[in-house]
């Protein structure tokens, strides 16, 4: 699974350097600080087209300017993808008419509201190599219990009967390994080692001396896990869950 770490990345030049170097990075439409740096320094990396935080602080998304940033950076050997422009409480016709603006040569991932219906999902993932799953709604949070109980839903109706889903699948906002250890997700992503790695609080009393490498302690403990080959339903992952305690 590739993890991407959204950025910018906070600390010195010296610490973006490091931190991003050899990674797999993520880059925010409305933040594009750490642009050059990733270019030159990361694996590859993915656009985000900004619509979550849109959505928190309110605003409208630039689509065409979106659109043209796309068209600026997808030639680079780093690319993979941008993910296409989308609202996030929006209605599904909203999210349709967006993908079909979408340009064709331009290598897009389509975005699953939690909160739109499961046939929708089945349409993207039959039509798309990649589909992104975005928490929302009632199902905003991940990682609760009603959220796992959606997820299962969506899983059942993309994935054959060896738990193998028919597209790659990449979860928005869960590079959280309690999360992607339990889904076959070919990347994820978050913001966890950007935001944190200014934290002193959550290291105890022996944190490293600098966000930025913080930050890299926060991103090697996500490393190391690995994304399920396949899905489980929840009542086989239970069960198997008391097979390896007993």
């Amino acid at each position: 699974m590739i993890p991407y770490h959204g950025t910018p990345i906070g600390g010195t030049l010296q610490d973006k350097n490091h931190f991003l170097l050899g990674r797999h990075a993520l880059v925010p439409f409305p933040r594009r600080d750490d642009m050059a740096i990733v270019a030159e320094n990361c694996q590859s990396f993915v656009f985000d087209n900004g619509a979550f935080s849109i959505w928190r602080k309110g605003g409208t998304l630039d689509v065409a300017g979106y659109i043209e940033w796309v068209e600026e950076w997808y030639r680079h050997p780093g690319f993979d993808w941008a993910l296409i422009p989308d609202v996030i409480e929006g209605t599904e016709a909203d999210n349709d008419k967006l993908l079909a603006k979408w340009p064709s040569y331009l290598p897009g991932v389509p975005v699953w509201h939690l909160h739109e219906s499961v046939e929708r999902l089945q349409n993207l993932a039959k039509s798309w190599k990649t589909v992104a799953f975005g928490s929302s709604g009632q199902w905003s949070t991940p990682g609760t219990d009603a959220w796992w109980k959606r997820m299962n839903q969506a899983m059942a109706a993309i994935c054959d009967e060896r738990g193998r889903p028919i597209c790659k699948l990449h979860g928005l906002r869960m590079l959280d390994p309690a999360i992607f250890s339990r889904l076959p997700f070919a990347s994820a992503d978050s913001t966890n080692a950007a935001v944190n790695g200014g934290s002193i609080s959550r290291f105890g009393m022996y944190p490293a001396p600098t966000a930025g490498q913080r930050a890299e302690v926060i991103a090697r403990r996500i490393e190391i896990h690995q994304s399920s080959p396949v899905w489980m339903p929840e009542e086989q992952m239970d069960l198997e869950s008391l097979w390896a305690t007993a």
